[in-house]
């Protein structure tokens, strides 16, 4: 190796280690050492690759990668994207509540003084929402394959060609049907299932008739569907469970939002025999999967050891409780998701032009547009929505400025401009949206300025 190898110039462990011994302080030596490793060993492949390592002292770089230790990964963001169940920034923005600090009565009956159950904390406000009992799992792809493993394993669920859906993340209804020992009978075409179809269908071996909501799509044209009491009589008829996976899980009434999703209530009104939804979306609370319907099948979902694996942890059970009894007492409000989207187009209108005002110095005027509750649930459904557009000579530079805020801004970029939607940011947090704006503007100036 020659003296001008570049890899002799990298300093070595016990060398940044003195360079760094005031961090000793508040970082364990072994934690450093093992960072100061990374960095080197960093520094060596961009060599190796015929590159240069970073242009910082590697002191630097490490002391970075401390900080970044220290500092947490979840962080809040502010939503202006209009996008109310955003699933990159963690679908319906939770309801606020303390976390019990210490203990709690988890699985503890403080009346009878002897072990109880964690499902009491939210079974009585599911069946008075739902007026049947129900369960939560972790998620909804967890629900459906509980569902499937415990009434449908070792048979066949039949299902309409027509609702194979991908939920997302490549979650398959297919994928998670084989999972659970199910197998699946398709029935009907891509467009068009009729009722005749699913009793031809019926065998020795089937044991589930399914029913799957694409809430993801819409398929319009030459279409048709069994009526949900078609497939209900059908089920009463044969002595077969009709099981329907809702997905979004609408348990307000916001057709005057323009929102036309099925409810579970209605659902279980219709005679199906079990519902599975989501509970961070159109519930409007944590991620948690929620299945509800006739006792005695809720009961063997219960029983079965794969419930125990899917079953909720106790902060998800306090931040649901806390979603469900706010539904119950149609304190709509309290949770986020719902007033967003129950927000109309003229009280956003009025916050977005008083947001203008605060704007000095950027160009800045407030435009029509539109809001999604995404999600993976309304497809083809929008919002009316007044945005706030901002144009600038350097639009992705303004953008990256408002992601490195803190905390950080989301928002989108269209027709070359800016845009925020109030929908989707808290009233408490327009003052950071601001502050965040005017620093992110006066950084693009400056660069300006510097050229």
């Amino acid at each position: 190796m020659s003296e001008s190898d570049p890899l002799r110039s990298l300093p070595s462990v016990d060398e940044l280690l003195a360079r760094l011994a005031h961090l000793t302080e508040y970082f364990p030596r072994p934690v450093i050492v093992g960072e100061i490793r990374r960095a080197l060993e960093a520094a060596r492949a961009a060599i190796r690759a015929g590159g240069r390592p970073a242009s910082a002292p590697l002191e630097h770089v490490v002391e970075g990668s401390l900080t970044r230790l220290a500092s947490t990964s979840l962080r809040r963001v502010i939503n202006a994207t209009g996008v109310v169940l955003h699933t990159n920034l963690g679908r319906a923005p939770l309801p606020r509540f303390e976390p019990v600090f210490g203990y709690s009565n988890l699985e503890y009956d403080l009346a009878a003084g002897a072990r109880g159950s964690r499902d009491v904390h939210i079974s009585g406000l599911l069946e008075r929402l739902l007026g049947k009992p129900g369960i939560a799992v972790n998620n909804n792809a967890a629900a459906v394959f509980l569902a499937l493993r415990e009434l449908a394993a070792g048979g066949e669920a039949i299902v309409s060609r027509g609702e194979l859906i991908e939920i997302g993340d490549g979650f398959r209804v297919p994928e998670i049907m084989a999972h659970s020992g199910a197998a699946m009978r398709e029935v009907g075409t891509t467009n068009r299932t009729r009722i005749e179809d699913y009793r031809a269908a019926i065998g020795e071996r089937t044991r589930l008739l399914l029913r799957v909501h694409p809430s993801n799509f819409r398929m319009i044209g030459f279409t048709a569907r069994p009526a949900l009491e078609e497939l209900v009589a059908l089920g009463r008829e044969t002595g077969i469970p009709v099981y329907e996976d809702l997905g979004g899980g609408c348990v307000a009434n916001l057709e005057a939002c323009g929102v036309d999703e099925p409810a579970p209530a209605a659902s279980l009104r219709a005679g199906v025999d079990l519902v599975s939804f989501s509970g961070d979306k159109l519930l409007g609370g944590p991620q948690a999967g929620i299945l509800a319907g006739d006792p005695q099948l809720v009961a063997r979902l219960r029983r079965n050891p794969v419930y125990r694996a899917l079953r909720l942890d106790k902060l998800i059970l306090q931040a649901l409780e806390t979603t469900l009894r706010s539904l119950l007492l149609e304190r709509w409000d309290a949770v986020p998701a719902l007033r967003m989207i129950r927000q109309t187009a003229s009280e956003i209108r009025v916050r977005a032009e008083r947001l203008v005002e605060r704007l000095e110095g950027l160009r800045a005027e407030v435009v029509a547009g539109q809001s999604v509750i995404g999600g993976g649930t309304t497809p083809g459904q929008s919002l009316p929505t007044w945005l706030v557009a901002v144009s600038s000579s350097d639009v992705a530079a303004l953008e990256r400025g408002l992601r490195s805020a803190a905390p950080p801004v989301i928002a989108r970029i269209e027709q070359d401009r800016l845009v925020l939607d109030l929908r989707t940011v808290f009233p408490e947090e327009e003052s950071e949206l601001v502050a965040a704006l005017l620093a992110a503007h006066a950084e693009v100036s400056r660069g300006e300025n510097s050229l």
